[in-house]
């Protein structure tokens, strides 16, 4: 059995005006109704709500202010997913809806209940329709488009295929709306080679994504081992060769798994707080020794933190070989930054006299993922 996450961005669901694009729309549901059949799982997530609701208001631009992007997505949300479940119904596929905020990705006892809600949704055969919950959004309407939403999902439930559907056909190697020359980068199995590509964050009039950030996501699965495929949602069967394996935009090979899923969380989903600056000696001991991270290996706290926190962790201006700032690794704090700044620097027994009930570990190497 495959487990499939298929994303559709703002400009595959809706057009220009902010209609549903139906033919494209019912190609998916098409194609997700043969999924369904063949008893393989796939889970939707879609973009669109903001797009839909903007054509119910009849509002000529897309928003920039918090309170009417979440407004928007508040009238259009309903309506896009009721679009959805219709298609999949008269395919004979039982739909649900689910909205996620960031805060559920980032919080780690949410982002168990969620695995354990979509978990049990394909167990009972139900496809879920995802799309983050604008209304709660309390920072910004911040997945970028919901490629950083469908790749954490993906990482979520173990998926083997992530599908993220744009306009394009791909991955270029610089943009083809302004460079007739930019080629198709059919395969990407070193994404330090994509450095040298001019990879922006050009958006359609309805989005706030790019492929900038379908390139994140697409780092972000890859490094679960889940393979990631870039296509064009709007051309009749691209998305069919994508799911029968055939070369059709740009596929991102899976790479080894290289953390756990609680590693993945850390480094992916939960957000940094604050930076530690560390000395050289810490720097080999995290990097090449996988160990804990002690206060006294601490030179700078920057930033005001809790407890319980994911700070970064980067090497201190005398931390040669590794160049100064550079990130290093990400991890759950034991300590304030209030509290760290009294003890960074000082050895165990120092710390001790002066915080009674801290642990050793600032970080501890089985709460610390290494870049």
């Amino acid at each position: 059995m495959t487990r499939i996450v298929i994303k559709l961005g703002s400009s595959v669901v809706a057009d220009g005006d902010g209609h549903p694009r139906e033919d494209v729309l019912v190609r998916v549901c098409d194609a997700l109704a043969r999924l369904h059949g063949q008893g393989e799982e796939a889970i939707v997530v879609t973009s669109g709500a903001i797009a839909r609701g903007m054509r119910v208001m009849n509002l000529g631009r897309r928003p920039t202010s918090i309170r009417e992007l979440q407004a928007a997505s508040a009238v259009g949300q309903g309506k896009l997913y009721r679009v959805y479940d219709e298609l999949l119904r008269e395919r004979g596929v039982s739909t649900a809806q689910v909205l996620l905020t960031f805060f559920d990705m980032s919080a780690r006892t949410h982002y168990l209940n969620a695995r354990q809600t979509l978990t049990t949704l394909l167990e009972w055969r139900v496809l879920p329709v995802i799309n983050e919950n604008d209304t709660t959004a309390t920072d910004e309407i911040s997945f970028g488009d919901n490629d950083f939403l469908a790749a954490q999902v993906a990482v979520l439930v173990a998926a083997d295929e992530l599908v993220l559907l744009t306009d394009i056909d791909g991955l270029f190697t610089a943009d083809p709306r302004r460079h007739a020359d930019a080629r198709i980068v059919s395969e990407v199995e070193d994404f330090a080679a994509l450095d040298a590509l001019e990879i922006g964050h050009t958006t359609s009039p309805l989005g706030s994504g790019g492929m900038r950030s379908k390139v994140v996501a697409a780092e972000m699965a890859t490094a679960a081992g889940i393979t990631t495929v870039i296509a064009n949602g709007l051309r009749p069967g691209a998305l069919e060769g994508v799911l029968a394996g055939e070369r059709e935009g740009t596929r991102f090979h899976a790479r080894e798994a290289r953390y756990s899923s609680f590693k993945l969380w850390l480094k992916y989903a939960k957000p940094s707080r604050g930076t530690l600056l560390i000395d050289a000696g810490a720097v080999r001991a995290v990097r090449e020794g996988s160990a804990s991270l002690l206060p006294v290996g601490i030179v700078e706290v920057r930033g005001d933190f809790d407890a319980g926190d994911a700070v970064d962790i980067v090497a201190g201006e005398l931390a040669a070989p590794q160049p100064p700032g550079r990130p290093l690794a990400k991890g759950i704090c034991n300590y304030s930054a209030q509290e760290l700044r009294q003890v960074m620097g000082m050895n165990s027994a120092s710390v001790r006299e002066v915080l009674p009930r801290a642990t050793e570990e600032a970080v501890h190497r089985d709460y610390l993922v290494v870049d």
